[in-house]
């Protein structure tokens, strides 16, 4: 439930924050509360996802799409994420989440969101979002990016990106398919 309070908070907070490029960086602060922590008093790894979803929001909000997407029933969904972490945060520690769009393919976009504490990243993700339409359908990326008042062509993506990329674009196609199994 607190992540519902974050995300009005983070609404209603955008007035006082300067606005941002539809590509990022968009910087969104928080603090870790008591019902961020899990048995080990450290933040619990399901709620830096939960927090990125806020912090995508607060992206949409500040670079002025938020409405642009709602007249057109444009919405996102998550398709894949990875994160890997480097420290832990602790109860009450200030962080801000840094997210950019990295780029995108012809089906979804690619986002970076950085955990940041006293300048260092403590956490980092990779981000696969695919724009849906209410009543059906999808958007292309570089119809999302148009509208943005960006190029349609995506950025160049990092090696390591674009690989992570392919391989959940093969893994979606598999199926059902477990990873690592050769067999199919």
């Amino acid at each position: 439930m607190n992540l519902l309070f974050r995300l009005i908070w983070t609404a209603f907070a955008r007035r006082w924050r300067p606005a941002v490029p539809p590509l990022g960086p968009c910087r969104t602060p928080f603090r870790v509360l008591p019902t961020d922590l899990d048995v080990l008093f450290h933040v619990n790894n399901g709620v830096y996802l939960s927090m990125m979803d806020v912090a995508r929001v607060d992206l949409m909000h500040r670079a002025g799409l938020m409405g642009l997407l709602a007249k057109r029933g444009w919405y996102p969904g998550v398709v894949a994420e990875t994160i890997q972490f480097r420290r832990s945060l602790q109860l009450f520690d200030r962080f801000d989440i840094e997210t950019r769009v990295l780029g995108w393919d012809d089906k979804a976009m690619l986002l970076e969101q950085d955990f940041v504490r006293r300048g260092e990243i403590v956490a980092t993700s990779v981000v696969r979002s695919r724009f849906l339409i209410r009543g059906g359908g999808t958007v292309a990326p570089s119809e999302l990016a148009e509208l943005a008042g960006e190029s349609p062509v995506s950025p160049t993506l990092s090696e390591t990106v674009a690989r992570w990329n392919a391989d959940q674009v093969v893994t979606r196609a598999a199926g059902s398919t477990p990873i690592g199994d050769t067999d199919s």
